[in-house]
């Protein structure tokens, strides 16, 4: 049996890719929308791709399903367990697909994935159980998607908060505790295999291990120690975070139906750049950024949290134009269709970007670390994106706490006549916090280049 976790640190998310090496059959569970990541991890194993699955209807990606059983030619296997208006609206008309339901089972090779109903996180939410064949008939383990994680267990909220279903929370976390109720009577000995790992928002406090057993997470998990059906009811509900804006747009892509995901991206001269109505993502470092950007335009350096941020500050519907190399533009686009944002116009290279300056306006601010600001920390509105939980760890005596995600409907609380300054731990989220920030206010702005790092740092040697 061949068996690989494939993640991707942006989404927090995890899909996997098992197959018999004997038949050469492969099996994608819970794919994202980057189908060159499980071809070419299938080429370098030697497997075919004939079968592709996922656990629910996902609220936090696009799911890439569709489009690498249309690649592969794989059967697609989509749960049609739970009411009917949260079965997938397109599988009846695709003759690939392949609906299952709890009990459901099938081969890949020597390999017997069985399906079990597991509703709360979503009401079509399903897991699937493995054993691999020639070593026994005993199950190896459970992909349990957003039911089960390391440590903790899906939220049952979403379909209220993302997709605006109301009045389903309460309903959906009892049937979440059925659900593992369910799974408890399984065996000890049965590998965990989870959808998500830590900084997921589809859960509380999701563990960065990736993989557990379940008779472990029987023993440490708060889930499976709550035996009362209220009081689990009461504490999953309770302090979920605010879930992302994207989400409830992704529920409606992946039940409809993904299309295939946007391929060309043109390099845009002088003569075609149109920023009426377009969003523009600059994905250039932070310095470079600060020292001259298109005004408005938000600052997300390309890399692991792009999509993250992203998908709290651009509607998907947006039009988009990108600032960066060519690599780094490409790069982006695909991390943005992850998240349904799929109308990327073209990419302007740094060398254009500094010609369209030359007759256009700029924007820039002063980014510097803590040490070069020692006289304005106390003179100045400081303002701290960082998370209320860092801010409780430790704060300056008069930073104001907004975290990032919130800034968009809470700068009326910021003071638009002293000078501005913005930091977050170490300067990762404060660019985007400055670029936010910086059209709608005229007073004078620093961003702390160390963050709170740099400022605890301060702080340390003023009292040596």
């Amino acid at each position: 049996m061949f068996f690989q976790r494939l993640y991707h640190d942006g989404l927090a998310q995890a899909s996997y890719l098992v197959g018999c090496q004997k038949t050469g059959e492969g099996l994608v569970i819970d794919p994202h929308r980057d189908s060159t990541v499980y071809l070419n991890a299938a080429k370098a194993a030697g497997l075919r791709i004939s079968a592709i699955t996922e656990t629910h209807i996902h609220a936090d990606f696009v799911s890439g399903s569709r489009e690498l059983a249309q690649i592969t030619g794989a059967k697609l296997y989509l749960s049609a367990a739970g009411p009917a208006a949260w079965h997938y609206a397109f599988a009846n008309n695709d003759p690939n697909v392949q609906l299952i339901n709890d009990g459901t089972s099938w081969m890949v090779g020597n390999l017997k994935i069985e399906v079990l109903h597991t509703p709360g996180h979503t009401p079509e939410h399903v897991i699937f159980m493995l054993t691999d064949t020639p070593a026994g008939d005993q199950p190896m383990g459970i992909f349990t998607g957003d039911l089960l994680f390391v440590g903790d267990v899906g939220r049952p909220d979403l379909l209220e908060k993302a997709a605006g279903v109301q009045g389903t929370s309460q309903a959906a976390a009892q049937d979440l505790f059925t659900s593992l109720q369910r799974i408890k009577q399984l065996p000890d000995f049965l590998q965990v295999w989870p959808g998500h790992g830590s900084g997921s928002a589809c859960g509380k406090a999701l563990g960065a291990v990736p993989q557990s057993t379940l008779g472990y997470e029987k023993q440490v998990n708060w889930a499976f120690k709550q035996q009362n059906e209220a009081d689990f009811v009461a504490t999953v509900l309770d302090g979920q975070p605010t879930p992302p804006p994207y989400f409830a747009a992704m529920k409606r892509i992946n039940h409809d139906g993904p299309e295939p995901r946007p391929q060309h991206l043109p390099a845009l001269s002088l003569v075609d750049i149109k920023l009426a109505n377009r969003l523009v993502i600059d994905l250039r470092s932070a310095n470079d950024f600060a020292q001259a950007s298109i005004p408005g335009a938000l600052s997300l350096s390309s890399g692991a949290m792009l999509n993250r941020w992203a998908g709290w500050f651009i509607p998907v519907e947006s039009k988009v134009v990108l600032i960066g190399t060519e690599a780094e533009a490409k790069t982006a686009q695909t991390e943005l269709s992850m998240i349904g944002i799929d109308q990327i116009e073209g990419f302007i290279t740094p060398d254009m970007l500094a010609e369209w300056l030359k007759t256009n306006p700029s924007q820039n601010y002063q980014r510097r670390p803590a040490a070069s600001l020692v006289d304005q920390l106390d003179q100045a509105f400081v303002l701290d994106v960082r998370t209320p939980e860092e801010y409780a760890n430790g704060h300056g005596a008069k930073a104001v706490n907004i975290p990032l995600n919130e800034l968009p409907k809470r700068m009326a609380e910021i003071p638009n006549d002293q000078p501005l300054i913005v930091h977050c731990q170490a300067g990762g989220r404060s660019p985007i916090a400055m670029s936010l920030l910086k059209p709608h206010f005229s007073q004078p702005m620093l961003e702390l280049s160390d963050g709170w790092n740099g400022w605890y740092e301060l702080q340390q040697e003023r009292h040596v």
